[in-house]
Order: structure tokens, then sequence, then C-alpha cells
């Protein structure tokens, strides 16, 4: 039986405070402590070291090969023996996760230590949707051992770190209301360019449009059809919607991201009929849903796919870019930035600036503009 090749030895960082003291400090204590005699003062003086290499470094060495950090996490992918299985990571809860493998079975997995110890910019190492690989150490219990490299994370800034919301995923389905709470146009901007960086496909999804009218939306949706964004109305109460979204995301794996009391629980009770997920009111005195989904949760879908539910969102900073950046990434403000005269040209008071010129002809949406400009500031949607 051919063996699988054993990967190289590699220095890789680990996190934060896994470095010992820069270099030993009580040498005094030590001379005191130690024999009087030459032989004792010789040993001291072998074991004194005054430089701050050595323990100080939080380089490790770990057995695998490498790997795309910017992509899978990680600078290093841990070799595993045999006995381990794949599998994927259906909800993640503090230091326990749940984790299905090819059968259907469902593990409680506990993290590796080694893997908590690598250094990355994730605020948690493991993430909804990854696949894994895992021990299984009980009935019904295992260990991920590994996590395999990443492609389609949805992402954003929490505590000055990258939180991943979702990975491994090719749709993002943007869900939001006509009514009871209202549409947060800045709040869809900030989805669409993170949907535009993972490289996965958006959608955005209307819901209870049986309590507006919707010709009142056609100023705002208009312009993201424009755009050649997909829209759809939907109502979870009413079913409007329902079959031409359950073809949409069909064999896909999506993740279903909005403010809360949109009904993005509702809309999956809809489209998956069984469910049963748990849904909470709005509250009439300030338009605004309670959190009924508190983690977020792989659920696969029996016509073939995976929906991704996930807590309500009441902000979305943009992880790991810059204001200079993000003007790229806006489908009606990229042809004009390079008609500014300015290369580092902030388009909000320089003179000759392409894109307020195309503001000024209505080549760009007032709106979408402002967006840009509070998103550039760094303001919340």
């Amino acid at each position: 039986m051919n063996r699988a090749p054993r990967g190289k030895k590699i220095r890789t960082e680990f996190r934060k405070g896994h470095e010992s003291r820069q270099r030993k400090t009580d040498f005094t204590r030590d001379f005191h402590d130690a024999p009087t005699d030459d032989a004792g003062l010789e040993e001291l003086q072998q074991r004194e070291r005054l430089t701050g290499k050595g323990e100080l470094t939080r380089k490790r060495t770990v057995v695998g090969q490498t790997s795309d950090g910017e992509e899978a996490g990680f600078e290093v992918r841990r070799d595993v023996d045999e006995q381990c299985v794949p599998g994927r990571v259906i909800s993640v809860h503090g230091l326990a996760c749940r984790v299905g493998d090819d059968s259907g079975t469902v593990y409680r997995c506990s993290v590796r230590g080694i893997l908590k110890s690598l250094s990355t910019e994730l605020r948690h190492v493991v993430v909804t949707g990854d696949r894994v690989t895992i021990r299984v150490t009980g009935e019904q219990e295992g260990v991920i051992e590994r996590i395999e490299p990443r492609y389609g994370t949805i992402s954003r800034t929490s505590r000055g770190r990258r939180h991943a919301i979702a990975t491994n995923v090719d749709g993002l389905l943007i869900v939001a209301s006509a009514a009871e709470p209202g549409i947060k146009p800045n709040l869809i901007d900030r989805m669409l360019v993170t949907a535009e960086r993972a490289g996965v496909e958006p959608l955005i999804c209307v819901n209870k449009i049986d309590l507006a009218d919707a010709a009142s939306l056609q100023p705002l949706l208009g312009v993201y059809g424009q755009l050649g964004y997909r829209i759809l109305l939907v109502s979870a109460r009413t079913g409007r919607g329902i079959d031409r979204l359950r073809s949409w995301v069909q064999g896909r794996d999506t993740v279903v991201a909005g403010q809360s009391g949109v009904g993005k629980s509702s809309i999956l009770n809809a489209l998956e009929p069984g469910l049963n997920l748990r849904v909470g009111e709005v509250s009439r005195e300030n338009q605004k849903g309670k959190h009924t989904t508190t983690a977020a949760t792989l659920i696969p879908l029996a016509m073939g796919g995976h929906l991704v539910d996930t807590p309500g969102i009441r902000s979305f900073p943009l992880w790991d870019l810059v204001p200079a950046e993000i003007a790229g990434w806006y489908r009606d403000v990229r042809p004009f930035v390079n008609r500014c005269r300015f290369p580092d040209c902030t388009h909000s008071h320089e003179e000759r600036c392409g894109v307020k010129d195309a503001v000024a002809d209505n080549l760009i949406d007032l709106r979408r503009y402002d967006s840009l400009l509070h998103l550039q500031d760094g303001d919340d949607a």
C-alpha cells in the first residue's frame, strides 16, 4: 500500500503570547544559590545567555506543506495520518464545533491546540463552512486536526480583527425588507463590495413586499439593476417570489445575510419546508428585530446545495480595505477613477475629479456617491 508522502518541516509563526521571556533575568539569584566551587561557577557561565534570540521567537517547526495564508487562513497545511476523516463545519459554538462527515454523522469537535496557536488574522480559527479533517475520538466526538484551504469567504471587521462569517461559498443572498424595518442601502452597498472581493455572486432579496408598494422601491432598486445586480422581490408570508429564489439557491452554497428583523429565517423556512427555524417579531417602537439566530449555521438543502443562516447584522465594517481602494469596488464609480487629475483623489473636494464630474452629469447615482464617501470616512452602515 502506497503511503502519502510526508510534508517537509516548515518554520511558521505562532500567535502572540507563545513566546517565553526574552532572556533569563535572575542570574543574581542563581549566583547566590549556585555552588561556590569552580565547577559550579563554570556551569553558571555556560547557562548564561545575553541575546534575545531563541526563546523569544514565536516561530515553531510544523510538518506539512506551505499554503497561501491569504486564501487558506494559515501559512502551513499540517500533515495528518490516514485515520482522520474529512468533514465540514456546520456551526461554531465557542471552543466546540459541530462537524458533519460525508455519511451525515455529526460530531461535536474540539480544535487541536496547535491550530489555535498558529498565527492568523482571523478572530476565530474555525469558520462555518470550513472543510476540515477530524480525528474521531469517541461516539460522535472528535478533534479538528486540519483546516483545508478556503475560498469564497465572507468577512467583516470585528474588534480590529477579521471576523469570517462563512467560507467556501459561491453565493451571497443579501436580504432586506420593504418595511418593518426599512431598507438600509448603505448596508447593501457594503455587502456588495464584500461579495465582489470574495468572488461570490450576490443577489439582493427584498422581503415583505406585501407590506409596501413595489413601485416606491423602483428609484432605489433600479440603480442596482442597471449595475447588473440581480434583484428579487419576495414575501415569505404569501409565498411570492419564493419559487424563483429557490431556483437561484439550488445547487449553490449561499450565505444569507441582512439586518435583524428582515425575515431571513422566515425565507429559509419557506425555501426548505420542515426546517422550522425560530422567527421573531420586529419591535413596534424602534423598528428593529431581535436576534433569533445566534450562530452561523450550515443547512443542507434537499434540492442540492447549502444555505448558511447568519445572525442579524447591525453594522458591516469592511475588512482589510483602505479608503483609497474602495472606489475600485463600486461598479458604477470604477470607470471614472482614472479620469481624476490626482492619483490619490478622494473624490470629495478635489478639482478636476472624474467621479464628481460623473455625478454632476448623472452618470453616477447621487445616493451611491454619498454611500462611497461615508464608507471612505469609516462611518457605520
